[in-house]
């Protein structure tokens, strides 16, 4: 059964230029993502036509400089369009704010020259990029990594095997942390990987309960070599790096979480109200009418808390705890709202004739990417209770 085109939320919108961006986005959303959603997930199909159909409507670079391709557009807009692409098919949303979080680098440490020979063709260029930070045996310690960067003249080579990479095997470019130096976290460098790089080979796409039309890949870089002028930052800031750009990654998790969350909620309103039972709707029953309100409440303060967050990080203000709060509670009440979603359909939500069952999947991993649920509650108690005694 097709997905439904995504229901319109009322949003209230900066200006009209964000009014009009946000049309632009749900037409995109209906017309080319949502009508083709279930068919191309259950083949595994990734929908590239749409990331570049998306960057030539300058959707690939919307946090960023105008100067360099980008849309000039605060956070707190950038990630409503986020959700409005996730709740038409998770696969685009999350594809979204992962090539935004593997611009962060060049675009936020990057020399003037580096960001005026990349920038443009990485945000309205139709290039495609992927985050390479954890390793089959670094994940949530991702300080731990083992994958190195030795100089060779003018040139880094690269060795080592990232994993669980979004994208990976059929990116444009890498934002790659590796090892130049000491152990631990000063010793990590961060470096612009062409995907077309002799030496850089992606491993068979992994088999995922859900997401199945987003690829994620081990990538093996043997001996990969890049110019100098292809670091980013200086040598020993690419852990500050990576966790710079996952504070504003979270927020984009937090959103496709919502956006996910919005699109289980339509599905069971739209359900409950036409399916009959005893003579009536089974929405007239009060014990799933309060499951609806439920969901849509939760759905509601995770929308308000990832708002609030991007609009500390517009006004310039500290932002990473509330980025982890976010990220924690809307990936949290994405599970249990398509959870409950799939209750609401009965035994059509757990057949795949119905998308309930498929969004119950997709909420599961974004429990996990980004740094763990477990992970964020260890940030935010490190922020209100400082860090642990050892």
């Amino acid at each position: 059964m097709p997905d439904r085109a995504p229901q319109p939320v009322d949003r209230q919108l900066p200006t009209d230029e964000a009014r009009d961006l946000i049309s632009l986005v749900r037409d995109i959303a209906q017309h080319e993502i949502a009508q083709k959603a279930a068919e191309e997930e259950d083949a595994g199909r990734f929908p590239r036509e749409v990331f570049t159909l998306m960057s030539r409507s300058g959707l690939l670079g919307l946090p960023y400089d105008s100067e360099y391709g980008g849309g000039d557009q605060p956070y707190e807009v950038y990630l409503q369009v986020l959700e409005e692409l996730a709740a038409a098919r998770l696969t685009v949303g999350l594809g979204l704010s992962v090539h935004t979080l593997a611009a962060y680098g060049l675009a936020a440490y990057g020399t003037k020259e580096q960001q005026t020979e990349h920038l443009p063709a990485m945000l309205g260029g139709g290039l495609l990029g992927a985050y390479a930070l954890s390793e089959p045996a670094s994940g949530s310690d991702a300080a731990s990594l083992r994958t190195k960067a030795v100089r060779d003249g003018d040139d880094w080579v690269i060795t080592g095997t990232k994993a669980w990479i979004t994208h990976g095997g059929i990116a444009d470019f890498y934002t790659v942390m590796a090892r130049t130096g000491a152990e631990g976290p000063r010793g990590i460098t961060a470096f612009l990987v062409p995907g077309d790089a002799e030496g850089l080979s992606a491993a068979a796409p992994e088999k995922k309960m859900g997401l199945k039309g987003s690829p994620t890949a081990q990538i093996h870089l043997d001996g990969v070599r890049v110019s100098d002028d292809r670091r980013l930052g200086e040598e020993g800031q690419g852990f500050a790096i990576a966790l710079s750009a996952l504070d504003s990654g979270r927020l984009g998790i937090a959103a496709c979480a919502v956006g996910l969350a919005q699109a289980a909620l339509d599905e069971a309103v739209a359900y409950a109200t036409d399916r009959q039972q005893f003579g009536r709707p089974i929405a007239d029953f009060q014990g799933l009418r309060f499951m609806l309100a439920d969901m849509a409440t939760q759905i509601e303060a995770g929308r308000a808390l990832y708002l609030a967050a991007a609009r500390l990080r517009d006004a310039g203000r500290p932002f990473a705890r509330q980025a982890a709060m976010a990220k924690l509670f809307c990936t949290d009440t994405a599970m249990k709202v398509t959870t409950d979603a799939v209750q609401v359909l009965g035994g059509y939500g757990y057949t795949a004739d119905f998308p309930a069952e498929r969004y119950m999947r997709e909420a599961k991993v974004l429990q996990i990417v980004e740094g763990t649920n477990q992970i964020q509650r260890m940030v935010i108690a490190r922020h209100v209770a400082g860090p642990e005694t050892r």
